[in-house]
């Protein structure tokens, strides 16, 4: 069913501009009907919290295209949340995302993230630009930029970019995509504030002012530790280990634990001038929400996409409690 929406959605250049902080949402596209029933029913109970926006990932090598196009445009239609396309140059020609610029548009999406992305199959193998494709993320930046009106995100990475030489190049292609056009940017998962602020300050020394939101996921169970290395490249860091090492024979504490450390983090995050927070979600509602149940909102002045106070009107999200739901 169609929702009541503004006339003119919003980008997210707008929404990081109006103050407070931002809080946000990321799904990826599901294989199986199962899964797509399970995500529409994760979106809706998420939607309540009013979110500045949510977004989609595109899949490895841009394998769930359409997949991340429709999710996108039925969430632009269908709901009152604000869409991010996540958007990646793999195997693309310029004709092809010139198309799929426009696709957006049509829909009224006006927010993309930008990504080079991973190679299919293999996401640390040789990088291919497709023989007239764009090379790099900064490139696929300006050509979203100049087709009309987009607010353009990009990723940052706080322990550098797996293929980076090292942490100094990885601030200098930071900044190129930020002067391309990005408004904003999401980091890669992790699990340390201090390792947040490293970037924050590098990227800061090089001149660049762009808002960068920390990207946050719960640890639920100890195979998460190492499904996190494997999606950032990056090693899980030691003392974090070791404090759910030391409850790992308890299921049920190990996620009391991820909820709680999420918590931490994110409260040091914020109370030190973090924009917001990016929740990955893995298309299941209840960490998140109870990770945001732990958190005073409303001290913060986090703003939902409607440029409300975020909780307004759902009082649980705001006194650490969590409303009843489904897993």
């Amino acid at each position: 069913m169609r929702r009541e929406r503004p006339d003119r959605a919003p980008t997210i250049r707008e929404l990081l501009a109006e103050g407070g902080k931002s809080f946000s949402f990321e799904f990826f596209p599901p294989k199986t009907d199962k899964g797509a029933r399970n995500l529409w029913r994760t979106i809706r109970e998420l939607e309540s919290l009013h979110p500045t926006f949510v977004s989609v990932t595109y899949g490895a090598g841009g394998g769930s295209r359409d997949k991340t196009i429709g999710i996108v445009e039925r969430i632009a239609t269908d709901t009152t949340l604000t869409p991010v396309a996540h958007f990646t140059a793999v195997n693309h020609s310029q004709a092809e995302l010139r198309h799929l610029i426009g696709r957006f548009a049509s829909v009224g999406v006006r927010n993309i993230l930008a990504v080079r992305g991973d190679p299919p199959g293999d996401p640390m193998g040789e990088w291919i630009k497709h023989p007239d494709g764009v090379e790099y993320a900064a490139d696929l930046v300006k050509m979203i930029r100049s087709y009309g009106d987009f607010s353009v995100g990009v990723a940052a990475f706080p322990y550098k970019h797996p293929r980076s030489r090292d942490i100094e190049s990885d601030t200098r292609y930071f900044v190129d995509k930020c002067r391309a056009g990005a408004d904003y940017a999401i980091t890669q998962m992790f699990f340390r504030a201090e390792d947040y602020f490293r970037l924050r300050d590098r990227v800061a020394a090089a001149g660049c002012d762009v808002p960068i939101l920390p990207g946050i996921m719960p640890v639920t169970q100890m195979s998460t530790i190492e499904r996190s290395e494997q999606l950032s490249g990056a090693p899980f860091p030691a003392e974090v280990r070791a404090r759910f090492e030391a409850v790992a024979d308890d299921p049920e504490a190990v996620r009391r634990l991820g909820i709680e450390h999420a918590a931490e983090l994110c409260r040091e995050l914020l109370e030190q001038d973090a924009p917001g927070i990016h929740f990955i979600t893995f298309n299941k509602s209840t960490a998140t929400r109870e990770v945001y149940g732990l958190l005073d909102a409303a001290s913060y002045g986090i703003k939902g996409s409607a440029g409300r106070e975020a909780g307004a009107g759902a009082s649980y999200e705001l006194r650490g409690s969590v409303a009843p739901m489904t897993a």
